[in-house]
């Protein structure tokens, strides 16, 4: 199994902690060694949960310019049209993508174009299904702009329990589709704003893949 990189550190500190906590209890606390063998058990099992955490799965890197894939792995539960009032000002399909803890957190890009606009913004940590959640946690926001000048938006956001974003988005770059484009420590939603007129291919409740799941098709663009 492939860690991400961004994981090397708090697995460390994990397995640290885990192997103090069974000393600590094996030299000061007189418990039957049956006992200190299940502790170690659960203790090896929570350190490889959150090892496992931050897996790094292999996939197939597809590319087709027509379809817009899944940017997570998780499940569909926002489909709506909204408004934009950060950076493209109007309105836009939003598909919401949840993340449970048991998903792989890496972030994909869905589409492929350049980069045009990145910004991180501080906020607070409400549960991730919250409504506010993609306007008031702390989030990203990465502005891709296609090749036919067209603007696809995504959002990583923090939950309850997430409180790390990492993104390697920078304004300027070329974005290949389905590139990792980040990751999100133990958490928790991604939002894709794109054209209203795209044809979607989810629906509220469908679990995704991401960057194997296509979850809208750009409509083709008269020559």
């Amino acid at each position: 199994m492939k860690i991400n990189k961004e994981g090397y550190w708090i697995i460390g500190i994990t397995g640290l902690i885990c192997v103090a906590i069974w000393v600590l209890v094996y030299i000061f606390i007189t418990t039957p060694i049956a006992i200190m063998w299940i502790m170690a058990a659960l203790l090896f099992a929570f350190w490889f949960f959150v090892t496992a955490f931050f897996r790094e799965p292999r996939r197939v890197q597809i590319h087709d310019s027509e379809l817009i894939f899944a940017p997570c792995d998780g499940r569909v539960v926002v489909t709506e049209i909204v408004s934009d009032d950060e950076y493209i000002k109007e309105e836009m399909m939003q598909i919401s993508i949840f993340m449970s803890v048991t998903n792989v957190h890496m972030n994909w890009l869905p589409v492929g174009g350049e980069v045009e606009y990145f910004k991180h913004h501080h906020g607070r940590f409400l549960v991730a299904w919250h409504p506010k959640s993609s306007t008031e946690n702390e989030r990203t926001t990465t502005v891709i702009k296609l090749d036919d000048g067209r603007q696809v938006l995504m959002r990583q956001i923090a939950g309850f329990v997430a409180r790390r974003i990492v993104s390697y988005m920078k304004p300027g770059t070329r974005a290949e589709q389905n590139s990792v484009m980040g990751f999100i420590k133990f958490g928790s939603r991604v939002d894709l704003l794109i054209p209203k007129d795209s044809e979607l291919t989810v629906e509220i409740g469908d679990p995704v893949i991401g960057s194997q799941t296509p979850i809208a098709r750009l409509k083709r663009r008269e020559k």
